[in-house]
């Protein structure tokens, strides 16, 4: 099941705005559903994401790249065979706020429609 955040929209973070704090991260990476999820040093969120083979790796990191020009909000993205890793955190601030959340749903969204 994909988070609810996955419905919100991606919103703008102003270079006035702070970096989430730990409860705050922790809070938002609770509702992330898929559980491929981490925060990395309380700055950064990281997945992977396995595929059966390279095409469809391609195809997930092409549709990713599609929401990240629709939505202005761009991640690291590593392609490899049967993977796709991920680095997302908002560069404005050099930290997680909601979008990054947000933006995570949307990529877990794309990935269960992938296998479905």
């Amino acid at each position: 099941m994909v988070s609810d955040l996955a419905a919100e929209p991606v919103e703008d973070t102003s270079d006035d705005q702070e970096p989430f704090d730990e409860d705050a991260t922790q809070r938002y990476l609770a509702e992330l559903d898929t559980g491929v999820w981490d925060v990395i040093d309380g700055h950064h969120l990281e997945a992977t994401y396995e595929f059966d083979d390279f095409r469809d790796a391609l195809e997930f990191t092409y549709a990713v790249g599609e929401l990240a020009e629709d939505e202005w909000h761009h991640p690291d993205l590593s392609l490899t065979w049967g993977e796709v890793g991920v680095e997302l955190f908002t560069h404005e601030i050099d930290g997680l706020r909601k979008a990054d959340f947000v933006m995570a749903a949307k990529m877990d969204e794309i990935y269960a429609d992938h296998e479905l």
